[in-house]
């Protein structure tokens, strides 16, 4: 009688055939997607070159204030020099965060500007959440402390709540930490364009902090003498259909004044107070140019030019099921769902075919039918309250694998284990009384309900006995076999029929028993 073991060398390369299938799958991450991370991060690296030479700017003022009078600037000057450091400091730390992600991802020669595994989805994981060496506890106590320290450094309580909002490490979900929500299975191109953002704000807090301290230092006649434009924008990435939203200031500010500022040919109205806004309607890079002119007490008007440039790109999302680029019927396929920029209560989603739940910062899609494709739309809520389509994905919808037939029983410390095939104690055949099922590969774990199955046992002449289960219960006929048998026989459990969460019945693999 020819059986398929699950043991048979064919069986297992089949097997492991199907393991590699599945990982290729898994790591099937849009190009689109990873080209778009890497977009935004070098347009956030060009912010933060354009606020770090702002900020040295503000250093230079501060240390001609303090070359000129020590006695009164000295105290504001001292307090610069640290945060500069600080900030140094903190952001020479990420870059070698940044370094070890991609070293674990492409190996000892890779080099951050030139990532080949952009999709790879454990290299921030390990580096940032390894529970033995993981950096990621130690990187958010170091913002922690360095927000603090800043914050006390600024004595204007409104910079000081964008300092607080820029670093605040709150957990967004309250069964993840800080860390976890940033880097749990991302990929490495969103995870090192999260850590560009985070080098964003870091110098952002800088500026305001720096700014703060000049506007502290009283500098008399050198307000008129050392004026200086900034273009100060809410964000150098503007998703297509929003706003562009900027400030034209002074690096010294006279609340007692209003600069008049022309801005790409346009006079800007004095009720704006500095602010600035044109609709985003292209995607492409657009210049901000201008100049801002402030009339001293002599009566003389000093001008000094500004300009900069804003990013629009089209809007993008990931949409991405935790287990591999297609979708089961018949049971819930958990599916991570992210806009770049875009917090997760004000990202939405709908679906065709099927429903798609919420489910924390997870959702949760429920296919209709098998072999029918299901389409995922995302929508997202901007910051100024308008509901944009962000993209669309079509999944492929397929039927469930079989499952594979096991016997429950315990080990002799009591642990549960699953037989599925080779030698077992009669004792623990005669205990465990039923057969089961179940899909236990290492990515799903579903349970399928065993409807009947047949034994087949041979008598001394060789003749095959079949008989029939209780349902998924040995039968009485079954157990007195099983009793019979003596040490080193054997008998195959077969036609083992099981019905699944989509609903369908099938006749899953022969297991083979040998008696011990």
């Amino acid at each position: 009688m020819a059986v398929n073991s699950p043991n048979s060398p064919r069986q297992k390369m089949i097997n492991l055939m199907y393991l590699v299938f599945i990982a290729m799958l898994a790591f099937n991450v849009s190009v689109e997607v990873l080209d778009g991370f890497e977009m935004v991060d070098n347009s956030l690296r060009d912010s933060s070159g354009t606020m770090m030479e702002r900020n040295r700017l503000i250093m230079d003022e501060l240390t001609t204030y303090h070359a000129q009078n020590p006695e009164k600037a000295g105290e504001w000057y001292r307090k610069g020099v640290q945060i500069r450091s600080m900030s140094d400091s903190l952001i020479a730390y990420i870059d070698a965060l940044k370094v070890k992600m991609v070293r674990e991802a492409d190996g000892k020669k890779a080099n951050i500007h030139h990532i080949k595994n952009k999709d790879h989805l454990d290299a921030a994981s390990i580096v940032m959440l390894s529970p033995l060496n993981g950096e990621g506890k130690k990187f958010r106590n170091s913002i922690d402390a360095y927000r603090d320290s800043v914050i006390q450094l600024v004595t204007d309580p409104a910079r000081r709540t964008i300092i607080e909002k820029n670093l605040s490490t709150k957990p967004q979900l309250t069964n993840k930490s800080w860390e976890a929500s940033l880097f749990e299975q991302m990929p490495l191109a969103a995870a090192i364009t999260m850590m560009t953002k985070i080098e964003n704000d870091i110098r952002s807090s800088e500026g305001e902090a720096l700014t703060n301290i000049l506007h502290n230092v009283d500098i008399g006649d050198f307000r008129v003498n050392r004026l200086n434009a900034y273009i100060i924008p809410e964000s150098d990435i503007v998703m297509q259909g929003s706003s562009y939203n900027a400030r034209i200031v002074l690096s010294a500010e006279d609340s007692t004044r209003q600069p008049h500022i022309v801005i790409n040919g346009d006079h800007l109205n004095m009720a704006e107070n500095g602010s600035f806004s044109v609709r985003a309607d292209r995607t492409g890079t657009f210049p901000v140019e201008g100049y801002l002119e402030m009339t001293g007490s002599d009566g003389k008007v000093t001008r000094r030019p500004f300009e900069s440039n804003y990013t629009v790109i089209e809007p993008i999302a990931t949409i991405a099921p935790t287990l591999m680029n297609l979708l089961y019927a018949g049971i819930d396929n958990e599916v991570s769902i992210s806009v770049p920029g875009i917090a997760p209560d004000d990202v939405d989603a709908t679906i065709t075919h099927g429903t798609l739940t919420r489910r924390g910062n997870m959702w949760s899609v429920h296919p209709t039918a098998i072999g029918e494709n299901v389409t995922i739309s995302v929508s997202a809520r901007t910051a100024a309250g308008e509901v944009r389509h962000v993209a669309s994905k079509e999944f492929r919808v397929r039927a469930l694998p079989d499952p594979t037939p096991y016997i429950e029983h315990r080990d002799a410390n009591g642990n549960p284990m699953m037989f599925k095939g080779g030698g077992l104690q009669k004792a623990a055949l005669m205990n465990a009384g039923e057969i089961k099922a179940a899909i236990d590969d290492g990515i799903l774990s579903i349970p399928f309900r065993v409807i009947n199955f047949r034994t087949i046992f041979f008598d001394s002449m060789g003749n095959a006995i079949p008989e029939i289960s209780d349902g998924n219960r040995f039968s009485e006929r079954q157990k007195d076999q099983i009793r019979r048998l003596t040490r080193g026989s054997y008998f195959y459990i077969s036609g083992v029929r099981a019905a699944g969460p989509d609903g369908t019945e099938r006749e899953i693999a022969v297991m083979e028993v040998r008696v011990m």
